[in-house]
């Protein structure tokens, strides 16, 4: 003897009048949802887009870093040129590979600035920091040197420089130039050829 089902009309009829029945679990629901697999297989193709895009942009990532690093030290320095010409004393730049930092000529010392635009700052990323003074080679270490190894004059000078920063790994070199008669500006070069 075959089961008889208490309705006669098929489940989508009964659907229709009553909206509250679909919710009902049981063999005439019409939300049947999603299995366990499909779940599964969706989370594991989201994460694997998700980390290909991570990867893609963890290089340009860093670069973008040293190019906002770059265009601040030069505003930064044509700041500090314009202070020294405004207060008539100089003021100097310190590089170390973890930083920069400003200080003000007091006769025959330096006092660091530590508040203000010309505050000390941390590199946003570890670059590779390459620094030449009128066309010389100087030392940037992992210390701040006693006196700055940059100076803009009270006079409207300032000491040419030219600052390199790049990654170990990149193609790309982001150089800050500066020339005595104050003019600064930030490039980018895409070879490391020098």
């Amino acid at each position: 003897m075959a089961r008889r089902h208490r309705w006669t009309k098929p489940a989508r009829d009964r659907a229709a009048l009553d909206p509250h029945w679909s919710l009902v679990p049981g063999p005439y629901s019409l939300d049947a949802g999603f299995s366990l697999i499909e779940i599964l297989v969706v989370t594991v193709i989201l994460a694997v887009v998700a980390a290909a895009a991570t990867l893609a942009l963890a290089g340009a990532g860093g670069e973008r870093q040293l190019a906002r690093d770059a265009d601040r030290v030069a505003a930064l320095v044509g700041y500090a040129c314009e202070q020294a010409e405004l207060s008539g004393r100089d003021i100097g730049l310190s590089l170390s590979r973890g930083g920069y930092r400003f200080s003000r000529s007091e006769h025959t010392d330096w006092l660091l600035l530590r508040d203000g635009e010309l505050r000390p700052r941390k590199w946003s990323i570890s670059p590779i920091v390459t620094l030449t003074r009128d066309g010389n080679p100087v030392g940037v270490v992992d210390e701040f040197p006693d006196k700055p190894q940059l100076a803009c004059f009270s006079s409207g000078e300032l000491t040419a420089f030219r600052l390199e920063l790049a990654l170990p790994d990149a193609a790309a070199v982001f150089r800050v130039e500066a020339a005595r008669n104050g003019d600064v500006a930030a490039s980018s070069v895409q070879s490391r050829g020098r």
